[in-house]
């Protein structure tokens, strides 16, 4: 395997300055559960979260939310079987700003990379930023190396079944995006070389 704060789930103006979407901003508790709708190009889908499982991750994962950040945010790396992943933002300044963004680990709390779980991608300690992925499949291998699971999937798995696949992981294990081209040029790369993807619209805590 980052004014006023924007409201949950309402979309950033064009030509809103990225500001907006600070990480500094990113400061609030999470609440012990709570819910999270996703608008996305395929359907809606509903995470409930479980802060006692993660507190780092599903904290941020909670800022992220309330700040807007996954409004048009492309599903960029889908492998069937496997998980689904997103998190890199679509403006290349707000995305320079969150990879440095690291949150620290969270111990395992007994929660296994379950199908229909969420957590963060991580390239090592303690280096989660912005990027998410949920389980396709039963991926416990992945539970003693950081990825700790902050909530699972309740409502719309169907709609999660359905994001494009067709591209598979990216190279050269497959013809997915590259992620450095993604952090450096943002959703105009996407939209051009990779016009199936599927994209969240927006994210509403519930």
């Amino acid at each position: 395997m980052k004014a006023e704060p924007m409201k949950a789930g309402t979309v950033p103006q064009s030509g809103a300055p990225s500001a907006d979407l600070a990480p500094e901003k990113a400061t609030a508790k999470a609440p012990e559960t709570f819910k999270a709708k996703f608008k996305t190009t395929k359907g809606d889908f509903t995470l409930e979260v479980t802060r006692a499982w993660a507190p780092n991750g599903a904290d941020r994962f909670y800022n992220l939310v309330k700040l807007g950040y996954f409004n048009d945010l492309a599903f960029f790396r889908a492998v069937s079987g496997f998980m689904v992943q997103f998190g890199i933002h679509g403006d290349p300044q707000v995305s320079a700003k969150w990879r440095v963004a690291n949150i620290s680990d969270d111990k395992p709390a007994g929660q296994s990379n379950k199908r229909g779980t969420i957590t963060f991608a991580t390239a090592g300690p303690n280096t989660r930023t912005t990027q998410l992925f949920i389980n396709y499949g039963d991926n416990a291998r992945l539970d003693g190396m950081g990825f700790t699971p902050f909530g699972r999937v309740t409502e719309g798995m169907e709609v999660v079944d359905k994001l494009h696949q067709g591209y598979g992981d990216g190279a050269p294990y497959g013809r997915g995006p590259d992620q450095g081209r993604i952090q450096k040029e943002g959703n105009a790369y996407l939209k051009k070389d990779f016009d199936k993807l599927d994209y969240i619209q927006s994210v509403q805590i519930r």
